[in-house]
């Protein structure tokens, strides 16, 4: 029986040391595919990161061209304000003039009508000077057109 039993103790070991052997052929073949797996996932991490970097770069590029897009339409906006503006002098300059031409107008109208005028001889008729807009008497400004610049028009 001794030898029956060391017979079974040999094939025991053999039994066991087949069954290390698949253990550990079976821990190295788990290792091997816990390392193909983490180098998979690792190469799908790096892909999502260039992804993410690819669509941040793109987001750039089109904030960068609306705010080109904004900025020109900010010149142009400020170069019509100006424009405007330039217009707008001219115009205030314009509309004093003419009141003041009305102002005369209206003065000439009042000298007629408390009898003052065409009733008596033109050189009877006091003009105090001759190069002056608001005398009545002086018709070469009438009809002048009225000219004005923004240049003239600072103090406005």
């Amino acid at each position: 029986m001794a030898s029956s039993s060391g017979n079974s103790s040999g094939s025991t070991q053999l039994q066991n040391s087949g069954s290390e052997g698949d253990l550990h052929h079976l821990v190295d073949q788990r290792k091997r595919k816990r390392m193909q797996s983490n180098r998979e996932s690792a190469r799908r991490s790096r892909m999502r990161k260039q992804q993410h970097l690819d669509d941040l770069t793109a987001q750039v590029a089109q904030l960068r061209k609306e705010n080109n897009q904004i900025l020109t339409s900010i010149n142009i906006t400020t170069q019509h304000h100006m424009n405007v503006e330039s217009e707008n002098s001219v115009l205030k300059a314009q509309m004093a003039e003419l009141s003041q031409r009305l102002e005369s107008l209206n003065e000439i109208l009042g000298y007629i009508d408390a009898g003052g005028g065409y009733g008596g001889d033109f050189e009877t008729t006091p003009v105090a000077d001759h190069n002056s807009f608001i005398n009545p008497w002086n018709m070469l400004y009438v009809n002048q057109p009225i000219m004005a610049t923004a240049d003239m028009l600072h103090q406005y």
